[in-house]
């Protein structure tokens, strides 16, 4: 049995234009309520590398009525080969496509994030007013309104204030107590970009494995690019801090950490220079036990970041905004009520998907020398010829979401 949605209009700014901040836009305009998104970039961040729709990811694009638009852009990629220095497999896992189980290393629903975002937005733009150009960079609140005060010196009154701005989110570094550390890090780094695609580039994902606890990755998104990939495993406070140098800065350091890794090295970092973008990062995964306070809410990544290795990232934005949309919906004339309960209620699913990430697991798929490289390969090798992966995943039980369960919210139908 559902809730009926109060009729109370509220008026709600979203700090952020990504995913969530999309996803949250979309349900709170069909609650009635008056929804800004404004996102600091001067147009829609419509870019980004490949990401994926898993579990319970996949069920919340599907409430949208998005599921057939999002098929309809969805990237060819087959499945996952580690290769050697000459770029031939070793071993390959394909993605489950069987309807049922558990997604693979690759799921049955890759998508650039550059395309989900304009999908959301198309979705949503009718009904939302779109600030671009400008950032939240603080917030004033009592007990009936929080006031925002804008990058161009401006401010704005509002009912609620959303932080949907990403990892490192603002509104999240004023809403917590000063000092504290947001951060689980796993000690991964991570720089991707695109170069131009070859003939050689298929639509399986090559993975190639270097000593030092590196690794190097190739997948292609459409006709003309290809997606390149540098991970490494490390824990020191030069690797940390090259993230916030300037782009070319950034460049430099990872084709030092990579110059003599081989395969198609100098390909992917001559491609640096005319990629379109350059994104590098460390992995961490955003724990904290609050996620709002008065009039402020954090969702998303600032919320609760699970990191790329939980596989869950995408959906556990998508799923989080449904959630705190609904609860908002459900209890508009009630908005501490309807915070505790969309703390509560995601919760759970939050602890599963995190749980995913294992650092020692990670380890063990980032060797550090060549003969625990053949070891993992060989190893590979063996469950493949075995259809250990495949069967694993076909007749998994549950996928990375657990058995979490959607909350059923009255919301009018989506057109």
């Amino acid at each position: 049995m559902t809730d009926e949605i109060t009729k109370r209009s509220l008026r709600i700014l979203v700090a952020g234009g990504g995913v969530a901040g999309q996803a949250l836009a979309f349900w709170l305009t069909r609650g009635g309520h008056q929804v800004t998104v404004v996102e600091r970039f001067p147009a829609l961040r419509a870019s980004g590398a490949q990401v994926d729709l898993r579990g319970q990811g996949i069920e919340a694009v599907e409430r949208m009525g998005l599921l057939d638009t999002v098929r309809s852009r969805l990237v060819d990629e087959a499945g996952v080969a580690f290769v050697d220095s000459r770029g031939k497999p070793k071993a390959t896992i394909m993605a489950n496509t069987s309807g049922t189980g558990r997604q693979s290393l690759t799921s049955e629903y890759e998508i650039m994030r550059g395309d989900l975002v304009r999908i959301l937005h198309d979705a949503a733009k009718d009904d939302v007013e779109y600030v671009f150009g400008k950032s939240v960079d603080g917030f004033d609140q009592d007990e009936h309104h929080v006031t925002a005060h804008f990058s161009d010196g401006t401010s704005g009154e509002y009912d609620l204030l959303i932080g949907a701005d990403g990892q490192g989110s603002r509104t999240r570094r004023a809403l917590l107590p000063e000092g504290f550390d947001p951060y689980w890090r796993v000690g991964i780094h991570m720089a991707y970009w695109f170069v131009p695609r070859i003939a050689s580039d298929s639509n399986i994902r090559d993975t190639y494995m270097v000593p030092g606890g590196r690794q190097i990755m190739r997948r292609s998104h459409n006709a003309t690019e290809t997606q390149a990939y540098f991970v490494m495993r490390e824990e020191s406070a030069e690797a940390s801090a090259s993230h916030r140098a300037p782009v070319e800065q950034q460049q430099k350091f990872w084709a030092s950490r990579f110059r003599d890794a081989g395969w198609q090295t100098d390909r992917f970092i001559a491609g640096m220079k005319t990629s379109p973008f350059f994104y590098s990062q460390e992995i961490v995964q955003v724990r904290t036990d609050t996620w709002s306070k008065g009039r402020v809410v954090l969702a998303g990544d600032a919320a609760h970041c699970a990191s790329p290795y939980s596989g869950m990232g995408i959906s556990g934005g998508l799923v989080g905004a449904y959630v705190l949309a609904g609860e908002i919906n459900r209890h508009a004339n009630d908005l501490p009520t309807a915070l505790v309960n969309y703390d509560s209620v995601l919760r759970p699913f939050v602890d599963k998907i995190q749980a995913e990430v294992n650092p020692r697991l990670l380890r063990v798929g980032m060797p550090m020398s060549k003969h625990a490289i053949s070891a993992f390969q060989t190893a590979t090798a063996l469950a493949c010829r075995l259809r250990i992966p495949e069967l694993t995943a076909r007749f998994a039980k549950e996928d990375r979401g657990g058995d979490w369960q959607f909350p059923a919210y009255s919301v009018p139908a989506a057109t």
